[in-house]
């Protein structure tokens, strides 16, 4: 993880000025308020890897909280808008946090290999804990759900966290280059910060229709990932 010299006094500014992207709406919300995050962390002497960890309890707090009540929600027992509204907060301030650990590391110089290794599996961890929250709804409302409907959106899901590492890398390359409004809010269906509010309003307003959202999500990562190997492997033949 890169680092950058530490401003005397850096402001919410100075985090948000090194973040790493992740989209239109990530850039626009979710780094702005992981920014917050980490000029408080810094404030109060935290390191990086305390963002990270309080990420992963507070994401999986929330996807067991989803799991644990997708049944009394189907049966009418609890109000789904109380529990999309917790999905909605817990979900955003988890990734919030998640963009803040690598702003706090950049502006402090307090990145290290260990702290990336840490950050991505625990990516990881919250993630299954999310895909697992939506599964569980989907079969609470549809009880016949397809099980390879289930396991094709669980695998697929991680194509997204797969795709964002490497893009980290040396070897990163784009298939779409540009930056325009357009192609950025096409590539909104990618951008995990609005992916989860999506998610998280549809457990609010129709988790019956969760099922479709898991379709959906399914196609277009697997799309994705058929056109990333296609356009990897002729760049490989060049």
């Amino acid at each position: 993880m890169s680092t950058l010299a530490e401003p005397s006094h850096p402001t919410v500014t100075d985090f948000h000025r090194v973040n790493r992207g992740g989209g239109l709406f990530s850039e626009s919300v979710s780094q702005w308020i992981g920014a917050v995050f980490a000029l408080v962390a810094q404030r109060l002497g935290l390191r990086p890897t305390a963002l990270t960890i309080t990420n992963l309890l507070l994401g999986l707090a929330t996807s067991v909280t989803v799991v644990a009540l997708a049944g009394p929600v189907a049966a009418g027992d609890v109000p789904a808008p109380v529990v999309g509204l917790v999905a909605l907060f817990g979900w955003q301030i988890a990734y919030a946090l998640d963009c803040a650990d690598g702003q706090l590391a950049r502006v402090t110089g307090q990145g290290s290999a260990a702290g990336a290794r840490v950050d991505v599996l625990c990516d990881v961890a919250a993630q299954i804990a999310l895909v697992a929250a939506l599964s569980a709804t989907a079969v609470a409302q549809r009880p016949a759900t397809p099980t390879w409907l289930v396991a094709a959106f669980a695998g697929t899901w991680m194509v997204n966290l797969v795709t964002s590492v490497m893009q980290s890398g040396p070897n990163a390359a784009s298939m779409v280059t540009s930056t325009s409004l357009p192609v950025r809010l096409v590539k909104l269906v990618r951008d995990y910060g609005a992916v989860i509010f999506v998610a998280a309003l549809v457990l609010a307003l129709a988790p019956a229709l969760t099922l479709w959202v898991m379709l959906a999500f399914t196609a277009v990562n697997g799309a994705f990932l058929l056109a990333s190997i296609a356009f990897s492997a002729r760049a490989s033949l060049r």
